[in-house]
């Protein structure tokens, strides 16, 4: 009873706010319908297609069974997670969290399982942290790159320490060559596909809707966080550093912020202030994870947890990595890291506001994406039939 008043109380009161501010609630609206239709919608939209299709036509099943070797030594998960990571990874948020639910509700993974994948695969776009934070927003292609190491490796460490701790599964029996394990793939994903038994023209219908029905319940989440933060701005204590607030509830906008913000510390700082706001994928990307997970016994307080620890960890990450990393990549590219230490030493006097324009789009780069995908779904099947082959010499 106590919950329902307080929600109730907080929902007048952000009534009110907009009645009383309609100008700023109506551009920070079109801010978050900006980054939702130019960053989060071509990123999601072929991914979220895919994962239906692949479910229904027994892809994931059969990918599930070659990826088994790899994820059972490496996570203590069974196969199909390795789908859930390669579309989380390429996908960005909340990718990984719907492919995790999926496997979850199809009784792929028990439910601690499934919260450590969850933490796993929730991750921020790949194309966003290189093409929009690194050049867009901070002039550096390099130092997108560095973010994209640096927010991967934070939840990559974590996971691979809970992995350590955690109980190992019965594990599936092996195959005794790698062309029995492409046998078993192929009677799986032809068992899976008999058992949906959809045809393609229904299918393809049916994946596109949810798609799309999932893509607007997301930019309802994103328009109402950018919102959120506008309306909050005006109470928020002045030694507060201005990106943290952005950076809390709305992870695209609060890395916007922390890259035009005049931070103390020079570069280094700034990245791992982005690295950070990235790794947290703030209370929007937290929504988009309940909404995906609802109804699969999965928790997203575990999921808020996992994402304070990859946030902290990224931002010690790019602190303490800084000077290997800059000497990376000054030899990569000391032209363009020569210009934008220029660019930075004149134009650090002052954060510019946030504006909806300066964000990038991301549709001409979906081939770019899908070939991401399928590059990184390859890969793990290669290490994970070579990583059964050698377990049986």
């Amino acid at each position: 009873m106590t919950r329902t008043l307080i929600l109730a109380c907080l929902s007048i009161l952000l009534v009110a706010s907009i009645i009383m501010r309609p100008d700023e609630a109506f551009q920070a609206s079109l801010q978050g319908l900006t980054v939702w239709w130019n960053i989060v919608f071509p990123g999601l939209l072929p991914f979220l297609t895919l994962l239906e299709l692949m479910l229904a036509f027994g892809v994931v099943h059969g990918f599930g069974t070659l990826l088994h070797p790899l994820m059972q030594k490496l996570l203590r998960l069974p196969g199909e997670a390795g789908i859930a990571l390669a579309l989380g990874w390429t996908g960005g948020f909340p990718c990984g969290a719907e492919a995790a639910a999926a496997l979850r509700k199809a009784d792929k993974l028990t439910v601690k399982q499934g919260n450590r994948l969850l933490a796993l695969s929730h991750m921020p776009s790949p194309l966003f942290m290189l093409l929009v934070v690194g050049t867009g927003f901070l002039h550096r292609p390099e130092l997108g790159a560095a973010i994209v190491i640096v927010v991967w490796l934070a939840g990559l460490l974590p996971a691979l320490i809970a992995a350590r701790l955690a109980k190992r599964e019965a594990a599936q029996p092996e195959a005794r060559a790698s062309s029995g394990l492409l046998h078993r793939a192929a009677a799986a994903m032809r068992a899976a596909r008999e058992r949906d038994g959809r045809s393609f023209g229904k299918l393809l219908g049916d994946a596109v809707t949810v798609a799309v029905y999932k893509l607007m319940a997301i930019g309802g989440f994103m328009i109402f966080c950018a919102v959120l933060v506008k309306l909050l701005e005006p109470v928020m204590p002045a030694v507060i550093p201005s990106f943290v607030l952005p950076g809390l509830i709305e992870s695209h906008i609060g890395a916007y912020a922390a890259s035009a913000a005049a931070i103390a510390g020079g570069a280094a700082w700034k990245a791992a202030a982005v690295a950070a706001v990235l790794s947290w994928g703030g209370i929007s990307a937290l929504l988009q994870a309940g909404s995906a997970v609802a109804g699969s016994g999965l928790s997203v307080r575990k999921l808020a947890a996992a994402r304070l620890l990859q946030s902290a960890a990224a931002f010690l990450l790019m602190i303490t990595c800084w000077k290997p990393l800059s000497a990376l990549m000054n030899g990569l590219s000391p032209a363009a890291a020569t210009f934008a230490w220029q660019r930075e030493e004149l134009g650090a006097g002052a954060a510019s506001p946030i504006r909806a324009g300066d964000l990038h789009s991301l549709w001409p780069y979906m081939p770019a994406l899908l070939l991401l995908f399928v590059f990184a779904t390859a890969l793990l099947a290669f290490v994970s039939i070579l990583t059964a082959k050698l377990r049986l010499r």
